[in-house]
């Protein structure tokens, strides 16, 4: 499997970015090689994602300042989100680690039972008490059994976006979208079109990658009031009614009797904003990210485009979503510079810059007191997340998770493409999950 990765260096004062297609572990290990030295104004940092606005902002701005700031020199290098933990693992056994990392809140209990990431607190007891509690609504999404080892950069969630001119098109009210996930999928049929049997616009999409493919579903669950895991954390809990009713919702709009979208295993999520479905007019309604929203409305101004209140099925008072502190970065227990990394992280925080990066991709602030920023009230994306944040669930942050929601995508593509039926995708899934869970505790 292929991954993007750019890295910018710093040598002599000449700036280079170097855009590398790495394939495999070995070739990332080689290219994006950990801390050159020991020497104290070196630092080797990896950010998730291949979102180009984000590599943009952070190559040529954001890290530019920094070093300038401190005199250091810094190697950003930015991997896919899908091959990111197996090319850390890599990096880790060959100790080539970066100095700092960044990664999902549902990685770090992987990372701190293995002692690969530097426990925060004595870095977070050091800032000023305001600071602290002006980042509390995202510091907790960083934190394992109350220790805190990852600082979020943004808040995140899933939602839906939708083309209100598509819905005046097929007589639906843009100004009154569907709130129930039944209400969704009726409308879903209307908004569909087809040639024949191909369908050329899809009613709704959901992504369906294996990755995407979980967190669609891991969205259906808990807007049917269920979960992935108990309420421990020591067990599956996805095979379950509301599991049933959720993997049925998914396979259904592609195999049902009515189905509502096409493009099975497509990743839409990670394409360019003027690919974007709802942008292309492949899809009517879309599942997306703040960031993502953010660059649909402005790669179409003149479209309108619309967020849905977070939806909910029929059989729940709430509806629910995946979300909550988004990717962070952690320190790594090997980088012989801690200190500068975590100047690093304290740099990305600051006001001035966490509002410059967060403005920046389109993303929502971490900082209490950026809530009533310009940039925040002026966005409607941003006020729509805002709005959600008390409906976001994050995924669990336990020993094992990411292989458990590997494998849990695993079970879901099986059931899309009809090898499983659902009932024996979930059953096999949690038998699976406990499974992992059971041998990953410390």
């Amino acid at each position: 499997m292929e991954s993007f990765t750019r890295t910018r260096t710093r040598t002599r004062g000449k700036l280079t970015l170097i855009a590398l297609m790495t394939s495999g572990v070995l070739a990332f290990s080689a290219c994006a090689a950990g801390p050159a030295d020991d020497t104290e104004d070196k630092l080797v940092v990896w950010f998730p994602g291949t979102n180009q606005t984000e590599i943009d902002l952070v190559t040529e701005t954001i890290v530019p300042q920094f070093e300038e700031e401190t005199g250091s020199d810094v190697e950003v290098t930015f991997a896919d989100w899908g091959d990111l933990s197996t090319k850390l693992s890599a990096a880790f056994a060959a100790g080539t680690a970066p100095d700092v990392f960044g990664h999902g809140p549902a990685a770090i209990a992987d990372y701190s039972v293995t002692e690969r990431v530097e426990p925060l607190d004595d870095y977070i007891a050091e800032l000023d008490p305001a600071e602290v509690e002006d980042l509390s609504a995202a510091l907790p999404g960083g934190q394992v059994d109350g220790v805190q080892y990852l600082v979020p950069l943004s808040m995140q969630g899933n939602m839906l976006i939708y083309d209100a001119d598509t819905f005046t098109e097929v007589g639906l009210d843009p100004e009154n979208p569907p709130q129930t996930w039944e209400e969704i999928y009726a409308a879903a049929e209307k908004l569909t079109v087809k040639d024949g049997n191909a369908i050329v616009r899809s009613g709704l999409m959901l992504p369906t990658h294996p990755i995407g493919g979980q967190q669609a579903f891991a969205n259906l669950l808990l807007g049917a009031g269920g979960s992935q895991l108990s309420k421990d954390g020591t067990t599956a809990a996805m095979n379950s009614p509301e599991g049933e009713l959720a993997l049925n919702y998914l396979v259904d709009m592609f195999a049902g009797t009515n189905p509502v979208t096409g493009n099975l295993g497509e990743n839409f999520m990670d394409s360019a904003p003027a690919q974007q479905p709802v942008v292309t007019g492949d899809a009517a309604i879309q599942l997306t990210v703040a960031p993502r929203a953010t660059d649909i409305m402005a790669v179409d101004p003149e479209r309108d485009f619309r967020i849905m209140p977070v939806p909910r099925f029929d059989s729940t008072e709430t509806g629910y979503a995946l979300g909550g502190a988004g990717a962070g970065l952690m320190i790594s227990s090997d980088s012989p510079n801690k200190d500068l990394a975590w100047k690093f992280i304290e740099y990305m925080i600051e006001p001035e810059v966490s509002e410059q990066y967060t403005s920046g991709i389109g993303a929502v602030p971490t900082r209490l007191s950026a809530m009533d920023s310009e940039y925040a009230q002026s966005s409607p994306v941003v006020q729509a997340w805002l709005e959600a944040l008390p409906q976001f669930t994050p995924n669990p942050n336990v020993p094992g998770w990411v292989q458990a929601r590997d494998t849990m995508a695993g079970y879901i593509e099986q059931a899309l493409h009809g090898q499983l039926t659902t009932k024996e995708a979930l059953s096999q899934m949690e038998t699976a999950v406990d499974d992992i869970l059971a041998k990953s505790r410390p």
